[in-house]
């Protein structure tokens, strides 16, 4: 099982980023998909899932902001982030699991740097 995530960077305040995420094909189409970060010095935060069937849903935090979405011809989820803000500053880790959220599989991570 493998989930590789791709998009990160460095952006100013108001920028944008895509997060991807490729998983292997023998998880993908039965699995759940979600993005989780976490800051320095903080838990691990869910910020948004996609079940098989596409129903989502985000945190508070980047409700209305970041959209999430799953191409499963490519074995991929997208976190598409717009808006952003400092705040959002972290390491961004892609999931995948049966149940929602998910959490059974996980990514390496991604670092998320947003400057003001």
């Amino acid at each position: 099982v493998q989930l590789v995530e791709s998009g990160g960077g460095l952006v100013q305040t108001g920028g944008s980023l895509r997060l991807s995420c490729a998983a292997s094909g023998s998880i993908f189409s039965r699995n759940a998909m979600g993005w989780y970060r976490q800051a320095p010095g903080k838990m691990r935060e869910l910020v948004a899932y996609i079940a098989v069937a596409g129903r989502t849903n985000y945190a508070d935090s980047v409700k209305g902001r970041s959209t999430i979405s799953r191409d499963n011809a490519k074995n991929t989820v997208y976190l598409q982030m717009n808006s952003l803000i400092p705040e959002d500053t972290a390491v961004y880790y892609c999931a995948a699991g049966v149940a929602t959220p998910p959490r059974s599989y996980w990514g390496q991570g991604t670092q998320v740097t947003v400057s003001s």
